[in-house]
């Protein structure tokens, strides 16, 4: 055993994990056969449990009088075994050669090795009630995930703010960040807020492509490619997830719409399922997501729904922004416990963390410090205490690592040694604005430990990550492939699309509030224009302003409601277009048609009830011609919402101008206003008011007039004609603001 240790040892994670992916891409083979070959030279967690499992007393009796026995006895055992494979990432590499059937949370052991296993996992912590028990949860099977190294170095960010007033400044964001990130670790960005971990989470997942990002950034020693969209997965700070679906539909749709076209539709559905049992979310997997003012599933389960959103295509490179951030500690831990899980199949995990429990510090493998925008600090998060006690900064009573650093990060140094040579530094300057209270002001304690790093370790990183990862060239190359990999077809994409619009929609379409709204407006209407006479010259005139009410009603309403879709669901898509989920086109048109059935209902019920009360033509041809005339109108007026919200982006500008420009529409309509000047008279044929209301006119009183109330009624195909070409010109001009509009930068 002294043999097989002293060898794993020698044999660095990443060359273990490099060793075990490059065979799987070249040629697979069974878990079992690569388990065997590699028995002898490598201890991993799950070989390693075994050996000292054998020599534990009472594991082959029952369980019930020398329970407390086996748990101190594996207690200790546990930390023998941590000592000798120099912590989790160590072990957790191990375990990933052992075999090359991954899943999404690690390596899968038969039932009698997870009984074996059980004291070696985390006992002591209480299991969350909402996380469901994970004792039973199957493990699903995956293929080899491609392996990616990820390298930056002298990253730099600068935002350029441009004042009404003042001049254009530039202001750093990041400022030189180094660092690298192997398959089977979990990198952990920390730092306080404002200090740029976001920035930087989002330069790293190919989010910001701007001008004045500096620095490299490469993926297996490759620049970044559209290609590398399929293999990340990005789960953003805020839940962004459409409210009325149920887990299960929220997982069902990502899976067909990001998994890859080999897969058919069962296995992609089975993908759905499986990631539902691997998250522990089984419970709740028909319940709705909910929002603000829909009750849905607790935010702990959010966040996991998020996670799984992600994982469920198998990516390479997984990063998230704050995923514990508003969950308490327990909750917390098992997602970042179920981030180890997903480094040990090989995954490449970089995560920000907002002061972490000493319980979650001690889960990562790698640390990355942010002070400012500045690196204070690269390296093994077990070893940043170490290097902070060698600059001179120690803690002077017990404290959780995360909180120590995050004050040295502030620079502050209460209960915290001050290093000699900055007490040195400021005594020598000897001026008020170097210290507070006898200790150095935070920037220059900020300055100090930036030095400090860049003295001590920059130059010794950077010619580390200047040696070649050891990967073939082959497998290099597949980074680079400039091609985006779609996980469906254009006809398959807009059908998956339409049906979520429909399911996602139902709820707000045929809500009690806005039923009752026009079903009380249509009774209102009916009874002030109750059996009314258009024989008469006085009634057709009062028949006449009914009906233009009706083409007014029937475009505010709409357009109103159009305008908001763009603008709220902007997070939406710029997170699902950022993955390739989907192409543009394929939404705008889902998101519009999905509209047209729903858009039926209301009108139908609004004209049942005016057109029989107030008396209007008893005709079958009449009233189904005034159903298609207002229909038209509705279509025509989203479209102009659609383009007005598409194009502002902001509810206060578009709600103004709609505003405006429905007021224009209305007084141009041709109701108030008979005679319109001539330089002025072309809005009336903009006016979709005026060409709805011509056509309702038609419509009722063709055979009895030529003329009501000053228009004229002939044939109406220059009306449909215009309505037509608002209906598609209004949404060409909302799809070219989308495709013109920076969802995310580099989407």
């Amino acid at each position: 055993m002294e043999k097989t240790s002293s060898t794993s040892l020698a044999r660095t994670k990443s060359d273990q994990l490099v060793e075990t992916l490059s065979a799987a891409f070249k040629s697979p083979v069974s878990s079992e056969a690569t388990g065997a070959s590699d028995g002898g030279g490598t201890l991993s967690r799950k070989s390693s449990r075994r050996l000292l499992m054998a020599a534990s007393p009472g594991r082959s009796g029952s369980s019930g009088k020398n329970t407390h026995i086996r748990k101190s006895r594996s207690a200790q055992l546990k930390l023998d075994l941590e000592e000798v494979s120099s912590g989790a990432a160590l072990s957790r590499a191990s375990s990933a050669s052992l075999g090359l059937s991954f899943s999404f949370t690690g390596f899968t052991m038969p039932p009698d090795e997870i009984a074996d296993s059980k004291p070696f996992s985390d006992d002591d912590i209480p299991e969350d009630i909402e996380a469901g028990t994970r004792d039973h949860k199957p493990k699903f099977q995956t293929e080899p995930t491609l392996p990616i190294y990820l390298k930056f170095t002298d990253v730099t960010y600068k935002v350029i703010i441009k004042g009404m007033t003042t001049p254009t400044v530039e202001k750093d964001i990041l400022n030189g960040i180094t660092g690298s990130v192997n398959p089977g670790e979990v990198l952990a960005l920390m730092g306080p807020s404002g200090s740029g971990k976001t920035t930087l989470l989002n330069l790293l997942g190919g989010r910001l492509m701007q001008a004045t990002v500096g620095g490299s950034i490469t993926y297996n020693d490759q620049p970044y490619s559209k290609f590398l969209k399929s293999k990340i997965g990005f789960v953003t700070q805020d839940d962004v997830l459409l409210p009325h679906l149920t887990v299960k539909e929220t997982l069902r749709y990502a899976a067909l719409l990001r998994l890859p076209k080999t897969l058919t539709k069962e296995q992609k559905e089975k993908r759905a399922i499986d990631v539902i049992y691997e998250l522990g979310l089984e419970r709740c997997q028909d319940t709705m997501i909910g929002g603000s003012f829909v009750r849905g599933v607790s935010g702990g389960e959010r966040k996991r729904v998020c996670i799984g959103n992600e994982i469920i295509i198998n990516p390479s490179l997984l990063f998230l922004d704050e995923p514990t951030s508003g969950l308490d500690s327990t909750t917390a831990l098992k997602i970042v416990k179920m981030l180890q899980d997903i480094a040990e199949a090989g995954k490449t995990v970089v995560t920000t963390i907002h002061q972490p429990s000493s319980r979650l510090f001690h889960k990562f493998d790698k640390l990355i410090l942010l002070g400012k925008g500045s690196l204070l600090y690269f390296g093994k998060a077990s070893e940043a205490m170490v290097y902070f006690s060698s600059i001179g900064c120690t803690p002077l009573i017990a404290m959780n690592p995360a909180e120590f650093l995050l004050d040295l990060a502030n620079g502050n140094l209460n209960e915290v040694s001050v290093p000699s040579e900055l007490q040195d530094r400021v005594q020598m300057e000897n001026t008020e604005n170097d210290t507070t209270n006898g200790k150095p002001t935070p920037a220059v304690v900020h300055e100090y430990l930036v030095e400090a790093y860049e003295t001590r370790v920059v130059e010794k990183m950077k010619k580390k990550l200047m040696a070649p990862i050891p990967l073939d060239e082959e497998i290099k190359s597949k980074v680079s492939t400039p091609k985006r990999q779609w996980g469906a077809g254009w006809c398959e994409q807009y059908s998956i699309l339409f049906r979520r619009g429909l399911k996602e929609r139902r709820h707000d379409y045929f809500s009690w509030l806005r039923i009752t709204q026009v079903l009380s407006t249509a009774v209102i209407l009916g009874l002030l224009w109750w059996q009314s006479d258009s024989k008469s010259p006085k009634g057709l005139q009062d028949q006449a302003g009914l009906l233009f009410f009706i083409a007014v009603f029937w475009s505010f309403f709409p357009i109103f409601t159009a305008i908001f879709t763009f603008p709220q669901e902007r997070a939406m898509l710029s997170k699902e277009r950022a993955a390739d989920m989907y192409r543009l086109s394929a939404y705008f048109l889902a998101r519009t048609t999905s509209d047209l059935p729903l858009d039926l209902f209301l009108p139908v019920l609004f004209l049942l009830v005016v057109y029989f009360m107030a008396g209007l033509r008893m005709s079958a041809y009449a009233f189904f011609l005034s159903m298609l005339t207002i229909f038209l109108s509705i279509v025509a007026a989203q479209g102009l919402g659609l383009a007005i919200g598409a194009t502002l982006m902001d509810l206060k500008k578009a709600t103004t101008l709609a505003s405006v420009t429905i007021m224009t529409f209305m007084l141009a309509g041709g109701y108030f206003v008979k005679k319109v000047p001539v330089f002025i008279s072309w809005i009336r044929f903009m006016s979709f008011n005026y060409h709805t209301y011509k056509l309702l006119l038609k419509i009722q009183y063709e055979d009895i007039s030529p003329t009501v109330n000053g228009m004229k009624t002939d044939c109406g195909l220059i009306e449909v004609g215009a309505l037509v070409a608002m209906v598609f010109g209004y949404r060409f001009l909302a799809y070219l603001s989308l495709r013109r509009m920076k969802l995310y930068s580099g989407a």
